[in-house]
């Protein structure tokens, strides 16, 4: 079982501020070493299921966040970026030398998406914007690379992170475990003790490896998509309104629609 991970920090235990997620930043150091906690959790789960070749995205900012020294023996880790529209989930498109793609996904450390109240880290791409909607749904990070993986034929099988993401998610995809570990509300964050998420995220990825994979486990992907965007700052939308395909709805918003998923996965690199 070929198993491809995709990590984010936001949604890890014991971020609060944005300052724990940047670089350089207060909290940082510890921020960065408990998404690499997680991933091992998700990592030592999926091996109990069975898993015998993990990839890992380290998919936020820099891609340079996970240590690798405290991930476990056998496991690869993709750094940095590429440039790719498939960004977060990039390599979970690749196809194997028995002509079979990756078994499942999975996803750690995400958050809810911008314009939700249940992170106060709460975004999509950027902190640019007032909401992102996907045919009317305000659209998380989550959202948009797990209909990527399953384009690919992978399913996405366990989310972590904060419990507006795992509420608003959970409905995405037929066999998604969710495990949140912390909650949001307003300025304020409750997480759970790091050592009780890693326990957590252990048996909700032994447990969603556990199911039994099949064409039935891929969710069915919208045919068509209407991507509206909503900037805090009206040029943002007068700019971005001159990407192929958008125009521009009202001051602050911007309006793409398309039959194909890979156009929205190629906007989210320019225009958030």
């Amino acid at each position: 079982m070929r198993v491809f991970i995709s990590a984010d920090i936001e949604g890890v235990a014991n971020t609060a501020l944005w300052d724990h997620c940047s670089k350089g930043q207060y909290g940082y150091v510890d921020a960065a070493k408990e998404m690499s906690l997680e991933v091992k959790a998700a990592c030592e789960g999926a091996f109990a299921a069975g898993a015998d070749y993990i990839r890992i995205k380290d998919a936020h900012g820099s891609g340079t966040n996970i240590f690798p020294e405290l991930l476990p023996r056998g496991v690869e880790l993709t750094r940095s970026s590429c440039g790719s529209p498939w960004s977060m989930v990039y390599g979970v498109n690749d196809v194997f030398e028995d002509g079979k793609p990756f078994d499942a996904a999975m996803f750690i450390g995400y958050h809810c998406a911008a314009g939700r109240e249940g992170n106060r880290m709460s975004h999509t791409e950027t902190k640019a914007t007032i909401y992102v909607k996907l045919n009317g749904v305000k659209c998380s990070e989550f959202m948009i690379y797990s209909y990527a993986a399953a384009m690919a034929g992978v399913p996405s099988v366990l989310l972590s992170g904060d419990k507006m993401v795992c509420d608003d998610s959970k409905d995405l995809h037929p066999q998604l475990i969710t495990c949140p570990v912390k909650r949001g509300y307003g300025g304020s964050t409750t997480c759970m003790q790091p050592d009780d998420a890693h326990d957590a995220i252990f048996s909700a990825a032994k447990k969603a490896l556990s199911q039994p994979l099949s064409a039935a486990s891929l969710p069915k992907i919208p045919e068509h998509f209407e991507l509206e965007i909503c900037y805090k700052e009206q040029v943002d939308a007068t700019r971005n309104s001159f990407f192929p395909g958008f125009k521009k709805i009202d001051d602050n918003t911007i309006l793409l629609s398309t039959d194909s998923l890979m156009d929205v996965l190629t906007a989210f690199c320019w225009v958030l």
